[in-house]
């Protein structure tokens, strides 16, 4: 008889994908991120942040460099939960050694005295195509190929309907995503994908690449007619409260973005850093904030605001 699968995911778009696939019940552990669907908040946390991510936004990016400088990793897995909790499956990443525990620090925390553990998916997402490629790949794993085939079509057609709405729309903005606030860094990989979906010309990052440091002279150099802010693991409330390091410059003001009402924010944590499902919702959010009331999806005053 095959044993039943047992999965831990300590990525939150693979346990969104996970739970997409109608898969929920064959998860055993999560990340201390993974917080959707609600359900998941069941499951034991199987990893934590070593850095203390209540503090300022230069704050937290000082310990993280600091981390990368001495060579130790930014999480901390709990071993012994992991063995307790006996998963044939554990999905991680090695897109960004900042975003989530590496297969390395898994392998390092399961083996001892030669034993073979799970099975271990290495995600790499870094373009908007990945997210149908890790379906699949998580599909597979679940032995549930045919069904994440199926799921990863029903999701792109409705991609490619959210492209053609946008395409309608006579205005291309141009746009910069800021990621994080202080020090300046702008929202790479599938984020430029994301806002030329939506109808917007992005403007400071490539897609398929990593998000890229920027300073306050490119920014005003690029001055884009809308800014959105999205750093990465905050939600609304967060990022208003720090927006202050961006809206107490001098410089703030000279933006026509600014100028023109045209800067929002947005739930990071919860959406486009998450490469998941709900890209497609992170998609619409830019949609409704680059086509102000022609192209509604009900995400306006819930999913993102006006600074």
């Amino acid at each position: 008889m095959t044993n039943p699968l047992r999965v831990v995911s300590l990525l939150p778009s693979a346990t969104e994908i996970v739970a997409a696939l109608g898969k929920i019940d064959c998860l055993v552990g999560r990340s201390h991120e993974c917080d959707f669907p609600r359900e998941v908040e069941r499951l034991p946390i199987c990893c934590r942040p070593r850095i203390d991510i209540t503090r300022s936004g230069i704050e937290i990016d000082r310990q993280v460099k600091d981390c990368v400088r001495e060579g130790t990793s930014i999480f901390e897995v709990d071993a012994n939960l992991l063995r307790e909790l006996r998963p044939n499956v554990i999905i991680t990443q090695t897109q960004c050694d900042v975003c989530a525990v590496t297969p390395e620090q898994i392998e390092a925390a399961l083996t001892r005295n030669g034993e073979s553990g799970p099975s271990l998916i290495d995600l790499r997402p870094q373009r908007l195509e990945h997210l149908f490629t890790d379906i699949h790949t998580i599909a597979i794993a679940l032995q549930i190929m045919e069904h994440g085939h199926n799921v990863a079509i029903a999701l792109r057609s409705q991609f490619e309907t959210l492209r053609h709405k946008a395409s309608l729309q006579r205005r291309r903005p141009s746009v910069v995503c800021i990621e994080w606030l202080e020090p300046l860094m702008v929202a790479g990989n599938w984020v430029p994908e994301l806002v030329e979906l939506a109808g917007g010309k992005n403007l400071g990052a490539e897609s398929g690449q990593h998000s890229p440091w920027f300073d306050w002279q490119q920014l005003l150099v690029a001055d884009p007619e809308v800014i959105v802010l999205m750093p990465c693991g905050w939600n609304i409330a967060r990022t208003r409260a720090e927006s202050s390091v961006l809206t107490n410059d001098p410089r703030w003001q000279k933006l026509s973005a600014v100028r023109s009402g045209k800067v929002f924010v947005t739930d990071g944590h919860q959406f486009f850093n998450r490469p998941g499902p709900r890209l497609l919702e992170s998609g619409e959010i830019l949609a409704e904030m680059f086509h102000a009331g022609a192209m509604k999806f009900g995400h306006k005053g819930v999913n993102w605001e006006q600074l």
